[in-house]
């Protein structure tokens, strides 16, 4: 095929001799289809390739995503590079450990080599050096990676203790671990940067937790009332299924529940929100508080009052003391 016939078109036709559909190298462009440096030049000037990292190609319409990054590092990473940390706890099922937004504005990739073999340089990755035994490892997509257990014991020894539990919480959702077996091998990383963190927050992880922003109001009901609600709660009236609610205190018939933007922002959902958290409250006696992202985070964040006040608007109702 002549290059000069692309001219003109948008994208490489279905006909074109290299795929379209997943990244190949240099060296499968020269075999199978006869190009050489130049005209692979020529494809990414033009806009029918892009070239994510040196020697790797990928179909100009082909969609960014932490799919197809890990797929390119796939072709050139040496073999004993291991995915870590919250891309090692999405290859694992845990989506939502990813950074916030990540699913839109794609982030570097977290690929460590073993400790004294220096790091990976290209922009796919966020490299560096890490001490790994070999129950720490696995195998998934074709990469190496961290277990679930390692992976999380990784997530949870960060600075930020809102990102260790909201970490742990995720990846203990996937129930391939227990929570003894996570607090039992937090003495392992003694002397680790964060260890700390990941002591506290370790005990407190609850897999039932269904977003880390739920997580981070949990931390904070924990952190001002001391005592732990109970995650994802159901409300009964007799024999009929009421609501799920996201925090709760059974004794105090009262909740907290987080309202993310994604589920909780449109008329519809507002009215839903309205609708089922009325029925709680007529049906069967409870109070309920909702939150948003400015509640918790933020120059005007106001959790800690809202925490309070919710508690003690249902210990006055009710006539229950606090735990």
């Amino acid at each position: 095929m002549k290059l000069s016939s692309l001219v003109g078109h948008p994208f490489l036709p279905a006909d074109f001799p290299l795929p379209l559909d997943h990244p190949f190298t240099y060296r499968t462009a020269q075999r199978e289809a006869g190009l050489d440096s130049n005209d692979l030049h020529w494809l990414v000037e033009n806009g029918f390739l892009a070239r994510p990292i040196r020697n790797v190609y990928v179909a100009a319409q082909l969609p960014d995503s932490i799919e197809l990054r890990c797929a390119c590092l796939r072709l050139v990473v040496p073999p004993d590079a291991v995915v870590c940390d919250r891309h090692a706890g999405w290859l694992h099922g845990a989506e939502m450990v990813l950074a916030p937004g990540e699913h839109l504005t794609l982030e570097p990739i977290r690929i460590f080599l073993p400790a004294g073999r220096g790091r990976l340089r290209h922009g796919l990755a966020d490299s560096g050096e890490r001490t790994f035994r070999s129950d720490d490892l696995t195998e998934i997509r074709g990469l190496r990676a961290t277990t679930p257990i390692r992976t999380a014991w990784d997530l949870g020894r960060t600075r930020w203790q809102e990102r260790s539990l909201a970490g742990l919480d995720q990846m203990l959702r996937l129930r391939v671990f227990t929570k003894e077996e996570l607090v039992s091998g937090v003495a392992r990383f003694r002397g680790m940067r964060w260890v700390r963190v990941l002591r506290a927050m370790a005990p407190l992880a609850d897999g039932r937790a269904e977003s880390p922003l739920e997580s981070v109001l949990r931390l904070r009901w924990i952190e001002v009332l001391v005592f732990r609600p109970t995650p994802q709660f159901e409300v009964w009236d007799g024999g009929q299924f009421l609501a799920r609610l996201d925090l709760a205190s059974e004794e105090l018939r009262w909740a907290a529940e987080y309202d993310g933007d994604e589920w909780h922002s449109s008329p519809e959902q507002r009215t839903h929100d309205r609708a089922r958290r009325e029925l709680c409250e007529q049906r069967a006696n409870w109070l309920i508080t909702p939150f948003r992202k400015e509640n918790l985070f933020g120059r005007h964040q106001n959790a800690e009052r809202l925490l309070r006040a919710g508690a003690a608007d249902a210990r006055s109702r009710f006539g229950i003391r606090l735990p």
